[in-house]
């Protein structure tokens, strides 16, 4: 009887199917996660040479690893095909330790989607396991046992019994507590601001508009020159009350929004959070079903999505040429920019694979509604819409600013027309900061010399805020900037600070 390749995975339904694509004379297992790690009961970590690690066969994982150097030893060739990141590389290390693979061979494929070519692509280039990738999972293994070990009995005895420190943890609680002392030093400020509305008569359309100048000159509602008192507005608003407003200038122009890129898993986790009010570990457990593939009618079991642990930015130039087709067909060539859009990763980055996108651009997310559940089907939904959206044309608006003279005071209007709505026909991003939210709207026809009526003016009294505190999509977000964990840990960093209830959720923020 010939022998089998036998080819290793993280998850069993990534093993079927795989094994689907693969066929007759592969034999596809699933490793289940890690099958080494560093023994809870000790250090395990020799700081006297070298700070060597000392690994050991993970706890009830014995009879797998027997199973496993069962097949490894009957098969004509092994590859071990976990996922394409720096926690996989170590997996895949560990089980060439193990199984006594040579480190020397071309074992290691990976897959960026699992779908028919992702999977024959993957098996088709071979490699050898990338020492460099396993030192730094070492490095960051070996890190997080000093600091968690040395420090968690000091913190369970000293606080509570069953609490934790950690490398990554310990940093992130310390974020949420710098921002909660900021919370309670602030003081708020009370301020004005002016605001009126106004009509222009010939087409009796209205529109507001607000103080920006006073009589002296001097500019008002900037952070640096804030009207203080209702006396002090009071005092502008009896010289408004029944003066006459005339247009001073009317400045024209066009200006472009370009589209935010594909997503990557703190974007993802982020939008999620904002759009769908998901928790990570909610958006985290759709997308990996979807990445490892979901039986779907007509095209059988596939990945819908591109793996969903990534930091990069980078389209492949397939999948790019899909997503352009898909445009040019469903919204015509004027949606698709005139030079293809490149994102540009962050430095500290792993580039080895793509950001998070469909992988088959043409499958919409209504085609493939009936086969989700409501998760995958949301999930889905925005990862296609983000992707499809990052390759289209900017959308471009014709400004308006209008300046209103009265009195010696100035007062401002903005406004926007669409003059081409290029990706926001497909989709926009959400922000978390309401002051960034888009208040223009379009204004009426008015010219220099216009005598507008005015319909209303208030003075409008305001506090300035304390920051917001954290939520998990801004904390993910913070965390990331700092340089702190991997799109790996994000998940395990804010639900051990809450499970260790060293935070305390409520509503969205902590």
């Amino acid at each position: 009887m010939a022998k089998s390749k036998l080819v290793i995975v993280e998850s069993p339904a990534k093993a079927k199917n795989i094994k689907g694509y693969l066929g007759d004379g592969y034999e596809v297992i699933a490793s289940m996660g890690h099958v080494r790690d560093l023994p809870a009961a000790r250090l395990s970590v020799d700081i006297e040479h070298n700070f060597e690690p000392k690994y050991a066969v993970i706890k009830g994982k014995e009879a797998l690893v027997e199973e496993l150097k069962s097949k490894a030893d009957k098969a004509e060739y092994v590859y071990l095909a976990t996922d394409p990141d720096r926690e996989g590389e170590a997996i895949s290390w560990h089980l060439a330790n193990i199984l006594d693979l040579s480190l020397d061979d071309k074992n290691r494929v990976t897959f960026n989607e699992i779908t028919k070519t992702g999977v024959k692509n993957g098996m088709a280039h071979p490699r050898e396991i990338d020492i460099d990738l396993v030192n730094a999972q070492q490095a960051r293994r070996i890190l997080d046992r000093l600091i968690g070990y040395k420090l968690s009995p000091f913190v369970s005895q000293k606080i509570r019994r069953g609490l934790s420190a950690g490398r990554v943890q310990s940093v992130a609680l310390r974020l949420v507590v710098d921002r909660e002392n900021e919370i309670r030093a602030f003081k708020p400020e009370e301020y004005w601001t002016i605001d009126a509305k106004f009509t222009n008569p010939p087409d009796r359309k209205t529109f507001g508009a607000v103080l920006v100048q006073d009589a002296d000159g001097n500019k008002v509602g900037t952070d640096k020159n804030k009207i203080p008192s209702k006396e002090v507005s009071d005092k502008m608003l009896s010289d408004l009350e029944n003066a006459e407003y005339v247009v001073e200038s009317v400045k024209k122009g066009t200006r472009k929004k370009n589209p935010a890129p594909p997503f990557i898993t703190s974007t993802l986790q982020q939008e999620a959070s904002r759009r769908l009010s998901f928790q990570a570990r909610r958006t985290m457990k759709a997308a990996q079903e979807l990445y490892e593939g979901v039986d779907v009618k007509g095209l059988g079991t596939v990945g819908l999505i591109t793996y969903m642990r990534t930091d990069s930015l980078r389209i492949s130039d397939e999948a790019r040429a899909a997503g352009n087709d898909f445009i040019k067909n469903e919204y015509g060539e004027k949606y698709l920019p005139s030079a293809p859009r490149f994102y540009k990763t962050r430095g500290n980055a792993q580039d080895g694979h793509e950001a998070i996108r469909p992988s088959m651009p043409n499958v919409t997310p209504e085609s493939v509604k009936a086969s989700l559940t409501s998760d995958q089907y949301k999930i889905y939904k925005l990862v296609w819409e983000r992707f499809i959206a990052s390759l289209m044309a900017s959308c471009v608006q014709e400004t308006m600013k209008v300046e209103i003279k009265a009195n010696g005071y100035l007062l401002s209007a903005s406004g926007y027309t669409i003059k081409f709505d290029g990706f926001t026909a497909l989709y926009e991003e959400k922000t978390d900061d309401s002051q960034k939210k888009d208040s223009e709207s379009p204004l009426p026809p008015v010219a220099k010399g216009d005598v507008l009526k005015l319909k209303s003016i208030l003075g409008n009294q305001h506090f300035t805020q304390p920051p917001a505190r954290y939520t998990e999509a801004s904390l993910t977000k913070a965390l990331e900037e700092n340089g702190v964990g991997r799109p790996s840990t994000y998940v395990t960093i804010t639900s051990t600070i809450l499970s260790k209830e060293y935070v305390v959720r409520e509503g969205k923020q902590f």
